[in-house]
């Protein structure tokens, strides 16, 4: 249960200021420059709130981008890591593990896929996705070797590495890193009938997310997803979605496609698939695809280790038990329309579905989550000009409408 917004207390107190001022500079010091974070030194965080070092209390309207769907620190969660980290934490998949077999057949029926690739970040994930496509593509389908095409959408978002920013359409994340890897054909998001004129023989599988989130939470045209998924299947081409951040809870159904009843050929989840403890990522598919690789094929260190899967375990069930995917629904809802109902000019759209909304402006959005940072509450901008808007499912309805009213009166000011 969140805290009440009546206990929230703000400690002024100079010395931590100056702590936080001295661990903003050494973080600008030491480390490497990749990103522009807003200027609060988190200390501590339990499920909607996070505390800074200098006493104040945030809530969160970020959620780590979607990896703490269940809040910060669930304490099931917890529990389950502690007790994993007392008998074994690492393994390697050179042996086996009490832990792996559970998490895999859990996940499959939670998904409805037949097997599991178990890896840690997102973006491992995806590049295992890839691979497995590609191999696929050759071994069954028989595409002549080194000529499997991936086709992906325009303003995706599936990660960092060399392959997948090849595919990128954001020129910030290609800039001084080519060459870049061949092989992907790029159509628009949301149009069939181009995913339709762009398969050829070659085509192997249509990479998509069901939401596009980093480019603003898009979503799609209605019918959308069943029918790109008709049209792989009428031409032996992998469909495959992308649930990373769209999973788990997030858009008020258990995973995006399901706002359509697609079930998509290849499922790639991560995030809150751990609840923000550790990272665990998944590649979900039929025997017919994962069965493509053998021994020697791929592999991770640390992929399917037992401490990743005790606390994965635990992440899955707090969605399901505690009912995470309907509350956000109904938070999800409140909060779209309270947002709409907010009269600004600097508004130019609102859009979102579940606990994810979108608030597009006419001007720069970071201007705008810093002043809502100042109001005790956290977001973050994303294209410039879009503040996401995505608190952890755990959140109650008077947290949700204090939000509502701090963001109300910051963009009814400008």
């Amino acid at each position: 249960m969140a805290v009440s917004v009546l206990q929230r207390d703000v400690i002024d107190d100079s010395k931590n200021h100056e702590l936080a001022s001295s661990l903003i500079a050494l973080e600008d010091q030491y480390g490497a420059h990749n990103y522009k974070p807003l200027d609060v030194v988190v200390h501590r965080a339990s499920g909607v709130w996070i505390y800074d070092v200098e006493g104040r209390r945030y809530l969160d309207f970020l959620a780590a981008y979607s990896a703490v769907n269940q809040g910060h620190c669930h304490p099931r969660i917890l529990a389950a890591m502690l007790e994993q980290a007392q008998r074994v934490t690492l393994t390697s998949r050179a042996f086996r593990n009490d832990q792996l077999p559970l998490f895999c057949k859990e996940l499959s029926e939670l998904t409805g896929q037949e097997m599991v690739l178990p890896m840690n970040s997102g973006a491992e994930a995806v590049e295992s996705t890839l691979k497995v496509a590609r191999k696929w593509g050759h071994k069954v389908k028989g595409i002549p070797e080194g000529k499997a095409e991936i086709i992906v959408c325009a303003n995706n978002f599936h990660g960092r590495t060399i392959s997948i920013i090849s595919f990128s359409t954001e020129p910030q994340y290609r800039d001084g890193f080519g060459p870049f890897l061949p092989g992907f054909k790029v159509i628009p998001f949301g149009d069939a009938a181009a995913l339709r004129e762009a398969i050829t023989p070659n085509t192997a599988a249509f990479l998509v997310e069901p939401v596009q989130g980093e480019a603003g939470i898009i979503l799609p045209p209605d019918g959308y997803l069943r029918e790109s998924a008709a049209i792989c299947r009428e031409n032996n081409v992998l469909f495959i979605a992308d649930e990373i951040q769209s999973g788990l809870g997030r858009t008020g159904k258990l995973f995006a496609c399901q706002h359509e009843d697609v079930t998509p050929d290849v499922m790639i989840v991560g995030k809150a698939l751990a609840g923000g403890f550790y990272p665990v990522s998944a590649v979900l598919a039929s025997r017919k695809i994962l069965g493509v690789l053998n021994p020697g094929d791929h592999g991770s260190t640390f992929g399917g280790n037992p401490m990743a899967c005790a606390v994965a375990r635990a992440a899955m069930r707090v969605i399901v038990e505690e009912k995470l995917s309907e509350r956000s629904a109904e938070m999800g809802a409140l909060l779209l329309d309270r947002v709409r109902q907010i009269r600004s000019p600097q508004i130019r759209e609102v859009r979102g579905r579940g606990l994810w909304v979108a608030v597009e402006l006419n001007g720069p959005a970071r201007p705008v989550c810093e002043a809502l940072m100042r109001e005790g509450l956290l977001c973050k901008e994303t294209h410039d000009n879009v503040i996401r808007l995505a608190p952890p499912l755990t959140i109650e309805r008077e947290d949700l409408l204090w939000a509502c009213d701090r963001i109300k009166a910051v963009l009814e000011a400008r």
